[in-house]
């Protein structure tokens, strides 16, 4: 259950026992971890699974709140109790049903607008970098630096490559900076899918990175040696 759904179902239940003695309220209970348990989500898995993981969750559900009915008479104790309990079955759910999946990032290519020149994507990075918007001067920066390895036809272009793939095939002719790159892939990855901040030391390392690679000689034998692997 997020927690979203938990801080609901807690407060529902703290507002009922501030009123009156706890009468084990199933139906908005009920109500409650169906709105929960019905986002799409949960309902990731196949539908037979899901639908007997719903049915052992709910007789476990009543089993839990039979007890607590005749073990709980009212007050702060039984909202305590209803709550574990709701948690404790939520969290043997998520184990039956295993680790959710991450919905996958689309748009997961290096470019993802027209094409523009080395030059073009580095103008932007200095852009990011005066204002301190460091992901989007990474971003930037470490497209400057694969477009310039294919304007230097030491990359074919292509679309939907990867960062990564642009690191691992550069490095093959560029064997002194393939550590680097490799880094600087990271670091592109971390900003536009993995949900991380970049720094000033990120994007000095992708400049110091783009004029070396401008200035190096490929070593052809490399990429050929990398290729027939």
């Amino acid at each position: 259950m997020s927690t979203g759904g938990t801080a609901a179902l807690t407060r529902f239940l703290v507002r009922a026992g501030d009123e009156g003695p706890v009468t084990i309220p199933r139906v908005p209970a009920r109500e409650a971890a169906e709105r929960e348990l019905s986002k799409s989500m949960y309902q990731e898995h196949e539908p037979g699974l899901f639908q007997r993981a719903l049915d052992w969750f709910w007789e476990r559900v009543g089993d839990l709140l039979n007890a607590a009915s005749g073990a709980t008479p009212g007050g702060t104790v039984g909202v305590v109790v209803i709550v574990v309990a709701v948690l404790l079955l939520v969290v043997a759910l998520r184990l039956r049903l295993g680790a959710l999946r991450r919905t996958p990032t689309t748009g997961s290519t290096l470019f993802d607008d027209r094409p523009r020149s080395a030059a073009e994507h580095r103008a932007a990075a200095e852009r990011h970098a005066a204002e301190s918007h460091w992901d989007q001067a990474v971003q930037e920066r470490m497209r400057a630096v694969v477009r310039s390895l294919e304007e230097r036809a030491l990359l074919d272009p292509r679309p939907g490559r990867t960062a990564d793939e642009a690191a691992t095939e550069a490095g093959r002719s560029l064997p002194d900076h393939a550590e680097a790159l490799k880094s600087a892939a990271r670091a592109f990855d971390d900003v536009t899918y993995g949900g991380r901040h970049s720094s000033p030391d990120a994007y000095a390392r992708l400049v110091e990175l783009d004029t070396a690679v401008q200035r190096s000689r490929p070593r052809f034998d490399n990429a050929t040696a990398g290729g027939a692997r």
